[in-house]
């Protein structure tokens, strides 16, 4: 093949290929790769492919960073529904979180990051419906367990404990329906209860239990006064 063929060719595919980006189907959806700028720019804002409208395989986002695009997002589109797995990044380009999405809300399990290492910060678990449900933990950088508390419906439910940086637990909370409800204890960084009670839906109640060198003080909840 002559050398003018070739960049004839080479031409003809660039114009077709240029001519693919940001089209309609017959419907009026949109069809084949896609990009966007930010307005008034050259910043490229997303770029991503549709079939027939639906989204579908590597979206990329990105922020204008001084006349910059800087991925801030990345998402994996799933062929058969709206869910896609979804990667969060900072401006430096380090994963910030990830986990799954349903159009803008979270479901399933989710990770985030703390900002100077790649170890888990947080983990998370959503309903479909976009609500915190399941087992939530938060980690300290060296990976120690720092909070594990339960969610329901996107409400604190059962157990919820925090811990030192040594593995001694510092409180010790009751939940029911997003409120604090049952007995709760409080405890030194050494692991001395220092005090312990009941909460009803949020309020302290009943006897409360305060410990310090030795003493015990007690303080009853039950009858709270009125304001005259």
């Amino acid at each position: 093949m002559k050398p003018l063929h070739i960049i004839a060719m080479l031409l003809m595919s660039l114009s077709i290929g240029a001519q693919t980006i940001n089209q309609f189907d017959a419907n009026g959806k949109r069809h084949g790769i896609w990009k966007k700028n930010f307005e008034g720019t050259k910043v490229l804002r997303y770029q991503g492919q549709f079939h027939h409208g639906k989204e579908v395989g590597i979206f990329k986002f990105y922020k204008n960073i001084k006349g910059k695009a800087v991925l801030t997002a990345s998402k994996v589109f799933n062929e058969n529904d709206n869910t896609a797995k979804v990667t969060f990044f900072s401006s430096k380009g380090k994963i910030i979180s990830e986990g799954k999405m349903n159009g803008k809300k979270f479901i399933g399990k989710w990770e985030y990051y703390h900002d100077d290492s790649d170890k888990l910060m947080t983990v998370e678990h959503y309903d479909v419906n976009g609500n915190l449900h399941g087992k939530r933990f938060v980690f300290y950088d060296n990976g120690q367990i720092a909070e594990s508390s339960n969610y329901q419906f996107g409400k604190l439910e059962g157990e919820a404990k925090w811990y030192s940086l040594k593995n001694v637990i510092l409180k010790h909370f009751i939940y029911e329906n997003g409120e604090l409800h049952g007995v709760s204890k409080y405890y030194s960084p050494k692991g001395e209860l220092i005090a312990e009670g009941r909460y009803k839906h949020g309020k302290k109640h009943g006897i409360w239990k305060y410990y310090e060198n030795g003493v015990t003080e007690e303080k009853d909840f039950s009858h709270k006064k009125k304001a005259p």
